[in-house]
């Protein structure tokens, strides 16, 4: 399953990019690029996909996308419709952006550590993800060589937090071709469009132009997990959306979720956040 290979503009009196991303989606496809990736979510949620991780993602994020790791954000469309609406503050910037030599120089190791960390994507969040969103202030307002200062600053301030968080597993290749590019993404459309309502085997084999048996082995052996794990990640990253603005009961968010037996989305919650739904809405209440 081939990701898209994008080309990020850049600025011929400028060695990176930054923008403020006003139009939710709009790289809404599985893609990579040559380019590291600093994205700060300011407003907007949904679920991301980095390499073979499958998880929520909420306003105040940063994640850092190492180079040619394959990913993409879908926001959902209830916060698409909100106003005011979805975005985000991007970074894009080659590793060597200020020359081949600073990647050995001994002053650039923890750094150097940082991007190798990046090869797998690394989530940041709380005090940490804001320090890195002023961070990214500076930078979009900087000037000339300033703007060098600030990229080198920022990316030190990350190399040395502790609480990083890698998400994609160590183990995850991308040695994909160009025709798989388009059967990984209606996969993911057709699941974040249905995943709320019962998916049989045969429907999504039919979504990707396959018998369910080839689908199985086509599915585990491009994502290193079943579809089953798959869809279960996205339905309790739901649900755990749906814990947090607790309008609803426990039961309901088990079937809004696309759940039909509420002791088997008991476990399965459990087991994909290491706590019960009670337990894990009464921890992120008490934050």
């Amino acid at each position: 399953m081939k990701a898209k290979q994008l080309i990020v503009p850049h600025n011929a009196s400028s060695s990176f990019s930054i923008r403020k991303e006003q139009l939710p989606n709009i790289n809404n496809k599985w893609h990579c690029h040559v380019e590291m990736e600093l994205i700060h979510f300011h407003r907007g949620s949904g679920t991301q996909f980095v390499g073979d991780h499958v998880k929520r993602f909420s306003a105040g994020d940063v994640v850092l996308v190492g180079t040619n790791l394959p990913h993409y954000w879908r926001f959902d469309q209830e916060t698409i419709s909100n106003n005011p609406k979805p975005y985000s503050t991007v970074l894009h910037f080659n590793e060597d952006f200020i020359g081949d030599r600073w990647k050995i120089a001994p002053e650039s190791k923890m750094i150097q550590s940082l991007f190798r960390k990046a090869d797998q994507g690394v989530l940041i969040t709380g005090k940490s993800a804001a320090k890195v969103a002023e961070h990214l202030e500076a930078i979009y307002e900087a000037e000339s060589f300033q703007r060098i200062l600030c990229l080198l600053q920022c990316l030190h301030e990350i190399s040395l937090m502790k609480e990083l968080k890698l998400l994609s597993s160590l183990g995850f290749e991308y040695k994909n071709t160009r025709v798989e590019t388009n059967r990984l993404n209606d996969i993911y459309t057709f699941t974040l469009n249905n995943f709320r309502n019962k998916i049989s085997l045969e429907d999504i084999a039919a979504v990707a132009d396959l018998v369910p048996s080839s689908f199985c082995r086509y599915f585990k052996h491009h994502s290193g997990k079943t579809y089953t794990q798959f869809l279960q990640d996205i339905r309790i990253g739901y649900a755990c959306k749906l814990l947090l603005e607790d309008k609803n009961s426990l039961k309901q968010i088990c079937y809004d979720s696309g759940f039909s037996n509420y002791t088997s989305f008991h476990e399965i919650f459990k087991s994909v956040t290491g706590k019960t739904p009670r337990e894990y809405k009464a921890q992120h209440q008490a934050l």
